[in-house]
């Protein structure tokens, strides 16, 4: 074989491993970790559940000016809310979905998948549910789980513990829906494109991200703004890997009940150890080193919700995303690879959210305390026990699902 041969075949085996091929889950909740940092460290901790308020409160203020805001909820919306290019929760829920879909092209992956009938009725009432519950838990799976604990929050616990008995209860509806509705189960297809087409769609993807990018860094008027150019990079790394390693926190919970494996749920465990370290690291030690300075706010992603908020908030949540097939962030990088069920799911979200949101903060829930309490934990036992504690949980729940892994014992039944 010549030389040029070989060259060929390595660019091929490359492309399919950074490209084609699905990514260990592990490897992905590491570079997932990794790019939360860098995040973190740029701008501000990313979530999914922002975007899609911001987009919701769109919606109500478009309803709210066609009918005005003198009838019922819209006169929340009296105001017209934060542009989708300018909003930073929006921008990096846009990279996100870019992300995906250059993942989906350049994978050959993307196609129009529409879902049976009875599908479509599923995501209406799990995107109002997600909805819900990410207000209640004051963030979705990524802001009121993941990068809670990640940014030391203890309200990350409290949604945890509602996640794992939402997603339970969500798993024996789906079975009892298998077992006795049978309605609504003809209407899917698929619409799929050639690959040319596909592969092209993928590079304006690329394109539009780099444009973005530099449009933003351009601005020389803003600060902000120049540094949303990083924030959609970062973003649409974030949703490229998290659709190339099928990487979605929902089955982290749902697995272990459901097939007994642990697999995703020892890789979410994993990331959210490193998030946390890295957290610890710039809220502690970078301002230190900068003579106090603050470069990043500690009240990022702890929220007030460490009570019932965020125990019911997650408990609604686990219920809704098993309804969807995906949480919130699953669900929007499904849509960035073409899942129709999860791009309904999006509007019913933003739009229950963003009343929700909008009801709260209008009578000072969290503010009041009538939510739970706000615990920074590094404020009540220091950083180093706070990394402890959440080593120590992490360890707690890989014990139990390894343990479940080889008996079963928590599976739940069809």
């Amino acid at each position: 074989m010549s030389e040029e041969s070989v060259f060929k075949n390595k660019v091929k085996e490359l492309y399919a491993l950074f490209c084609e091929k699905e990514w260990n889950p592990y490897v992905t909740g590491v570079i997932v970790a990794f790019f939360s940092v860098m995040m973190m460290a740029w701008w501000r901790p990313w979530g999914a559940v922002g975007a899609i308020r911001n987009w919701g409160d769109w919606i109500m203020y478009g309803l709210a000016t066609l009918f005005g805001t003198d009838a019922g909820i819209f006169g929340y919306y009296d105001e017209a809310p934060k542009s989708v290019l300018f909003d930073s929760g929006s921008v990096i829920g846009i990279g996100f979905v870019a992300g995906a879909f250059i993942s989906a092209c350049l994978g050959k992956e993307f196609a129009l998948r529409i879902p049976p009938y009875r599908e479509m009725v599923k995501a209406v009432i799990a995107g109002i549910l997600m909805g819900i519950g990410a207000t209640l838990a004051g963030g979705c799976n990524v802001g009121g789980f993941y990068n809670a604990i990640g940014n030391l929050g203890a309200n990350g616990f409290a949604m945890m513990l509602g996640l794992v008995f939402g997603v339970i209860l969500g798993l024996k509806l789906l079975y009892l829906e298998m077992e006795h509705i049978s309605w609504g189960e003809g209407g899917s297809k698929t619409i799929s494109f050639p690959s040319a087409v596909i592969y092209l769609m993928g590079l304006i993807g690329l394109l539009g991200i780099f444009y973005a990018a530099y449009s933003y860094s351009a601005n020389e008027d803003s600060d902000y703004i120049a540094s949303l150019s990083g924030v959609i990079v970062i973003a649409a790394c974030l949703g490229y890997t998290m659709q190339r390693g099928r990487w979605c926190m929902v089955q982290g919970f749902r697995e272990p009940h459901m097939t007994g494996d642990c697999t995703l749920a020892k890789s979410v465990m994993l990331s959210i150890v490193i998030v946390a370290i890295g957290a610890a690291v710039l809220k502690y030690a970078v301002p230190v080193r900068t003579e106090g300075e603050a470069v990043l706010a500690v009240g990022n992603y702890v929220r007030g919700t460490f009570g019932w908020g965020g125990v019911v908030g997650g408990f609604i949540f686990g219920v809704g995303a098993m309804f969807a097939g995906g949480c919130g962030s699953g669900t929007l990088w499904r849509v960035g690879e073409g899942q129709v069920k999860l791009m309904m799911v999006v509007p019913f979200f933003a739009i229950s959210s963003s009343i929700m949101t909008a009801w709260f903060r209008d009578r000072e829930f969290e503010d009041n305390g009538v939510l739970g309490s706000l615990v920074y934990l590094p404020d009540v036992m220091g950083y180093g026990p706070t990394l402890l504690l959440i080593f120590a949980v992490m360890i707690v729940w890989y014990l139990v699902v390894t343990w479940n892994e080889e008996t079963n014992k928590l599976i739940v039944p069809m």
